[in-house]
């Protein structure tokens, strides 16, 4: 079959109908599954789960990130995915693929096309496959329920413990099998272990243990190894164990089969307590349906409130809250590595991506959650040395630029996280990053410095202030080091370590050294480019060229263009680089023109690439230099044009969630600067958005007078009541302890935001006068 997609949510071409407080129906689990988003549709039962239990689709030689493909044949229904990842695919393990008739090889490719178009909604999913055989699946957080509906006479089930989604881009990022066990238990139940490593994070030999039921009674069970698709042996049920390929076939001759397996990181008796006390036997698809909808309604979906009646905008709104909280996974209790009260989460995927807008919008919406975040970032330190850049079976990587965890860190920090969190230990984490070159990984794609975690380009940091083209992936760490280095200054002053803060804060302008005035693009100098050891700017390259804009590069997935904005911390010293407020308009604009850069025709050949992180903040950067209304015109043209309610409604990869917060911040009017309590102000796109705090306390946006799409600009706006003339508010100022933003919108580009501009902390840090100290 071509495609295969369906969800139950009505939201394709629909005008206008009373919203409803059934939030899930507004939840498309197929947006992002074409347009190279790589979302997970399948059964993820809460915010985080462990579990995501869905298809693993293979069509010709394409890698299936979250294990779905839209076409192409189903072979197998796996409990463990990731969601909106790219690299190489992680997971697709512990899994069963349903057989018509008697098993002869279940070595051999047992996959099979869909009858009809897939469909799904928060809690289930469904495939018909052409063999007649109709797939329902549920979960909880660490449980899955398969029910079979399978054609007469015999059929079978396989239970394949080699299983893992395949990589086939050549770069060695392919996942392993390692070798496990499978033992019957008798009556249909079986339990074991596989042991996998490699993928995208290059991770050693990770384990996961599984405890599986049929609660109808085969008719058969055998179990089989083997190498390759060639049988070592296949029969009489009796455990197996060792690296081969190994399973179970179960036989039946009931037309309703159900399967409940447990999995757990610690050992089958975890994996069996798990699937006991989440999935006992007579648990119902459709209740653990309605258990999943109120979780997600409960802890997400009815935090954020609005009056809007267009379906098509709800789709969008609910199906990117669900679709930023798939990753990470909260693996609290599930540790195997060590030995700690605190919380657990792993499958970053990773910071590079989403510090700069989703860690914010947690913080926001989940605000227990993030706190045991925090906590876990600082736990993975104290037992691992590092904290991670990425991080997934366990196991840190992979690192893409800077030491990106501490921008997390300083952002929770600046906006008044504490509880149980343990700042002095945090701080001495972000420390680590900031002094301890990490043990070369030697990674083939990138073998000059650790991939793994921390700062691998930190030599050529501290002696020269810039790094040399010696270490890849030069000027885009560079600017990361920079950001990096600020947020330890963030945390250094609260805590009150004043040589720290002074040192960091130097450290974090260390970016200018990479600003060579005299680089020409476009009729615009100045740009950060490649630096030697002798202070040379002598490195053929263009501005409007990266290479490949990946691990060997000097930049990494965008263009210099893109990297000469993301001085965050320092934007008046950047503007004064750029030429002053006038030019800076200038630059920004021809930033967005289309037609000017050759090698983006997926976005008008515009220089801005609204599908990569380092573009995430140039649209708002209009509001340092007093034209907000600027701001609205770009981030709103790339809110509509690029972000749909169909399955291709991100701009590319989601990366695990990002692509989703960037379009609920621009839905809200805000944009967060990461590492200080600085929001920018857009426009909103709700005539009434209200957000819950938790503790009683609420945001609530209103706008009147204008419309998202013609009539977005800000005529003026009211904080708290107080008539506002600043493009910026603070964490303080509506978010702390509540609050409320009244806009006034029209189709007139006004200039309204007359007020200071927003801080721009590190450029104040001139003439001994360091910062706020």
């Amino acid at each position: 079959m071509a495609t295969a997609f369906l969800t139950l949510a009505c939201f394709a071409g629909i005008g206008h109908a009373q919203f409803s407080s059934n939030y899930s129906q507004y939840v498309n689990l197929f947006l992002g599954t074409t347009n190279g988003g790589n979302m997970f549709p399948g059964v993820c039962a809460a915010p985080h789960a462990m579990v995501k239990l869905g298809p693993d689709v293979e069509s010709g030689n394409t890698d299936a990130y979250s294990g779905y493909l839209p076409s192409g044949q189903i072979w197998g229904f796996s409990m463990m995915h990731e969601s909106g990842t790219g690299g190489a695919p992680k997971y697709g393990v512990v899994n069963q693929m349903p057989v018509k008739g008697n098993v002869s090889n279940p070595l051999i490719d047992l996959g099979q096309n869909r009858s009809t178009s897939d469909v799904a909604q928060v809690g289930y999913y469904k495939s018909s496959l052409s063999n007649g055989v109709d797939i329902e699946v549920s979960a909880t957080e660490h449980a899955g329920l398969y029910q079979y509906t399978l054609p007469s006479g015999q059929n079978s089930i396989v239970v394949d413990v080699s299983h893992v989604l395949p990589s086939f881009r050549g770069l060695g990022w392919g996942q392993g099998y390692a070798g496990g066990s499978f033992q019957p238990q008798g009556n249909g139940s079986y339990q074991g272990h596989g042991i996998y490593n490699n993928g995208w994070n290059l991770s050693p030999d990770w384990t996961i243990y599984f405890c599986g039921h049929f609660d109808q009674a085969p008719t058969s069970q055998k179990t089989f190894t083997g190498n390759g698709t060639t049988l070592a042996s296949y029969g009489n049920g009796s455990s197996t164990e060792g690296t081969y390929r190994q399973g179970g076939v179960f036989t039946f001759d009931k037309s309703k089969v159900t399967s409940r397996v447990g999995v757990s990181f610690i050992s089958t008796t975890k994996a069996c307590q798990n699937v006991q006390s989440e999935i006992p036997k007579g648990t119902t698809l459709q209740s653990l349906t309605s258990q999943a909808q109120t979780r997600w309604t409960n802890d997400v979906f009815a935090k954020v409130q609005t009056d809007e009646t267009n379906t098509t905008v709800l789709t969008q709104l609910y199906s990117y809250l669900y679709g930023m909280n798939l990753l990470p996974s909260n693996r609290t209790g599930e540790n195997p590595g060590w030995q700690s009260n605190e919380p657990y989460y792993d499958d970053f995927f990773t910071f590079w991506d989403l510090f700069r807008c989703s860690t914010s919008l947690w913080q926001v919406i989940l605000p227990t959650a993030y706190e045991e975040i925090i906590r876990s970032l600082i736990d993975t330190w104290r037992h691992n040395s590092f904290m991670p850049d990425a991080r997934s079976s366990n196991y840190n990587g992979r690192t893409q630029g800077g030491s990106n965890a501490d921008n997390v860190l300083a952002d929770a920090y600046v906006k008044g996280v504490r509880g149980k969190v343990n700042w002095q230990d945090g701080y001495a984490a972000m420390r680590t990053d900031a002094e301890v070159v990490p043990p070369n990984n030697h990674d083939p794609i990138a073998p000059d410095s650790s991939t793994k975690e921390g700062r691998g380009a930190l030599p050529d940091w501290r002696s020269y202030g810039y790094i040399t083209p010696n270490f890849t992936r030069a000027v885009s760490r560079a600017v990361e080091y920079s950001v990096n280095d600020f947020s330890l200054t963030q945390v250094a002053r609260g805590l009150g370590y004043r040589g720290d803060y002074q040192k960091y804060i130097k450290r974090s302008q260390n970016w200018r050294n990479h600003w060579n005035p005299k680089q020409s693009s476009l009729n615009f100098t100045g740009f950060v480019v490649p630096k030697y050891g002798n202070g040379s700017f002598d490195y053929p390259y263009d501005p409007e060229q990266c290479s490949g804009c990946y691990w060997g590069d000097p930049y990494y997935e965008d263009l210099p263009w893109s990297y000469s904005f993301n001085a965050q911390h320092d934007m008046a010293h950047l503007i004064s680089l750029a030429g002053g407020q006038e030019k800076f308009v200038e630059r920004l604009e021809k930033f967005f023109e289309p037609g000017v850069y050759s090698g983006n025709a997926a976005y008008g050949n515009t220089v801005f690439n609204p599908g990569n992180e380092p573009a995430f903040n140039t649209p708002y950067l209009f509001n340092f230099v007093g034209r907000q209304d600027l701001s609205v015109k770009y981030s709103r043209h790339a809110a509509l044009a690029y972000y749909n309610a169909g399955t291709g409604g991100i701009p590319g990869n989601s990366d695990a969630g990002a692509m989703q917060t960037w379009i609920l911040w621009n839905m809200i009017g805000l944009y967060p600067m990461t590492g200080q309590t600085t929001f920018l102000i857009g426009s909103p796109f709700f005539r009434h958005l209200s957000i819950d705090l938790g503790g009683g306390k609420k945001l609530v946006i209103t706008s009147r007078g204008g419309d998202r799409a013609t009539a977005p600009y800000v005529q003026s706006l009211r904080v708290n009541g107080r008539r506002w003339d600043r493009s910026w508010i603070t964490w303080d100022d509506v978010f702390k302890n509540g609050g409320r933003m009244d806009f006034v919108l029209g189709a007139e580009q006004t200039r309204w935001a007359r007020g200071a501009p927003p801080p721009s902390p590190a450029s104040s840090a001139r003439n001994g006068h360091w910062g706020w100290w």
